[in-house]
């Protein structure tokens, strides 16, 4: 299975620091992923709406009050530097 969020801290501007289930700790700067996209993202923008980022446990990854979250996959991937489509041949099928 690829690793799941199990912890977030919010550094500083767009920054977060994530750590995964395997271990692997790393900072994110999630600009990118939710600046000039409007809609769900907006409040995002501001940077104490950001702040409050939590861990959604049950699915685990990052979460924030307004109900947003990203793909926990994709944030593996950005963390690591991997290829999200490569994080599948990893998985174990019986």
């Amino acid at each position: 299975m690829i690793p799941r969020v199990v912890d977030v801290r919010h550094l500083k501007d767009y920054t977060v620091e994530v750590r995964f289930s395997d271990g692997t700790v790393a900072p994110l700067d999630l600009r990118h992923r939710i600046q000039d996209r409007g809609g769900v993202f907006e409040p995002l923008q501001d940077v104490g709406f950001f702040s409050k980022v939590d861990v959604d446990r049950e699915a685990g990854t990052l979460v924030w009050p307004n109900g947003v979250d990203f793909c926990p996959d994709v944030l593996y991937a950005e963390a690591t530097g991997s290829d999200p489509a490569d994080l599948d041949n990893d998985l174990d099928v019986a």
